[in-house]
């Protein structure tokens, strides 16, 4: 267990700490063993505890580079290299220090204790990896939550099972912390390595407060140690597996995510195209009516000249009158004011605006911020949806319609939030209204990644874009 909590300390501390984590080691362990200076050396208690964790912390400096990835295989091989070199410095130091040295095999010994360092750290570090990634977007929907709930308990039930097990039924007791390893299966499964970070320390953790022990140094079970060896191999595996299932997932995440931006930047595209052919085709239009306008104003100093005073200003008084209707009606085709004094003028002084007025139906009010801080799209896209929004609640609905809008910036994202709801409170949006706002507006507020949403008299509508650097 030490050998964990150091390489957990190790990686949920900033390296510029890591000269704190040494002090406090070492005077931890010159503590606890410095009773033993007169049975093994005062050489040992120095040299033994000076060693350790800086070797295990140039073992995470290595793997340091490997951290940012998604897949946690520099785990396994961090675990591996921190349990060789803790056993070699550990029995190093003790065959050579001690008065006496170990009369077991240095072989064995170093198999039993590489393991053991092993199983501590995969005890301990997988949890402090989760912290470290609890950023990250997990794996598991909210419809795994039940069964993730059920296999910790299980794993907890089964493993006070086992405790339970007299110690003559040795085989029985091995078969039941075996089959702990099912509900931590079906977590790695269900949550990739996240799955696997709860489940091995779980799983080692059970086996090891079930596993009895004499508490004095080279203690040994064969049996016991079977087991550790096939729980060490199950861990690794599980940890592997939830890796590739991580990796799987994240790669199929980001795939979908580029291919959703690709395809919103697609129709973003295409809308900007068909608005500028809208614009092409309302100047043209424009053109055309100040040609007529034009042609009607020749007519009628002709008129004029000819002695024909009132045909010729009855003449300019319709196309006054017409020529001003014309233009409303073109600037509804696209708004070119828009480009000039930006949305909220547009609404105020375009044809839009008389439309509305001729209604008496409409108000605007609290428009905030400034929405020349929009991309030109984002304005339209604006303009087209909240005109939509007003049409709809004009025609389906009674009573006087109301319009607030509020733009900004927010980090690296800026939008614009727009409400167009109903002056009576208590009058709430007929279902149809509701189908039509949700069928005709939410296109263009998905595109930029906003939301439409109608409650009670009122629709709100939420379009937003990354802020450029």
């Amino acid at each position: 267990m030490p050998a964990g909590l150091r390489v957990a300390a190790l990686l949920l501390t900033p390296p510029r700490l890591w000269p704190y984590l040494l002090l406090g080691e070492y005077a931890y362990l010159a503590h606890i063993r410095y009773p033993l200076v007169e049975t093994l050396g005062l050489p040992w208690v120095i040299l033994a505890s000076l060693f350790l964790l800086p070797l295990v912390a140039l073992v995470v400096r290595v793997h340091a580079a490997s951290m940012r990835s998604q897949q946690i295989y520099w785990l396994l091989s961090l675990a591996a290299c921190s349990a060789i070199l803790i056993a070699i410095v550990r029995l190093s130091t003790m065959h050579l220090l001690w008065p006496i040295p170990p009369e077991e095999s240095l072989l064995s010994s170093l198999g039993r204790h590489v393991l053991g360092e092993y199983i501590g750290i995969l005890t301990i570090a997988p949890l402090a990896l989760l912290w470290l990634k609890r950023r990250d977007p997990p794996i598991g929907a909210r419809a795994l939550r039940i069964p993730s709930i059920a296999s910790v308990l299980a794993v907890v039930a089964l493993g006070s099972v086992s405790g339970f097990i007299p110690l003559e039924l040795t085989s029985i007791k091995t078969s039941i912390q075996l089959t702990m390893v099912a509900p931590v299966i079906a977590l790695t499964c269900m949550h990739g390595w996240r799955g696997a970070a709860v489940g091995v320390p779980l799983l080692n953790l059970a086996i090891h407060l079930t596993t009895p022990s004499t508490g004095l140094s080279g203690s040994f079970d064969p049996s016991t140690f079977k087991t550790q060896q096939v729980i060490a191999a199950t861990g690794t595996g599980l940890l592997a597996l939830g890796s590739r299932i991580s990796h799987l997932y994240y790669e199929h995440l980001q795939k979908r995510s580029s291919d959703r931006a690709k395809a919103l930047s697609l129709t973003r595209s295409a809308q900007m195209a068909g608005e500028m052919d809208l614009r092409a085709r309302a100047l043209d239009i424009r053109n055309l009516g100040d040609n007529f306008d034009q042609a009607l104003s020749d007519m009628a100093d002709w008129l004029r000249h000819s002695g024909h005073e009132e045909l010729a200003t009855s003449l300019l008084g319709t196309t006054v009158l017409h020529s001003r209707k014309f233009r409303e009606q073109v600037s509804m085709v696209y708004p070119t004011s828009l480009e000039h004094v930006g949305l909220y003028l547009a609404l105020q002084i375009g044809g839009i605006s008389e439309a509305w007025s001729d209604t008496h139906r409409l108000t605007l009010r609290r428009l905030g911020g400034d929405p020349c801080c929009l991309s030109m799209g984002l304005q339209l896209a604006t303009y087209r949806t909240l005109t939509e929004a007003v049409s709809l609640l004009i025609q389906n609905e009674a009573g006087q319609v109301e319009v607030r809008a509020r733009c900004g910036c927010i980090q690296k994202t800026r939008g614009i939030l727009v409400s167009v709801s109903l002056l009576d409170m208590g009058q709430n949006l007929s279902a149809g209204t509701v189908a039509q706002a949700t069928k005709r507006l939410a296109g263009r507020a998905i595109v930029y990644g906003g939301t439409v949403q109608c409650r009670r008299n009122r629709i709100r509508i939420l379009l937003v874009e990354d802020a450029p650097n």
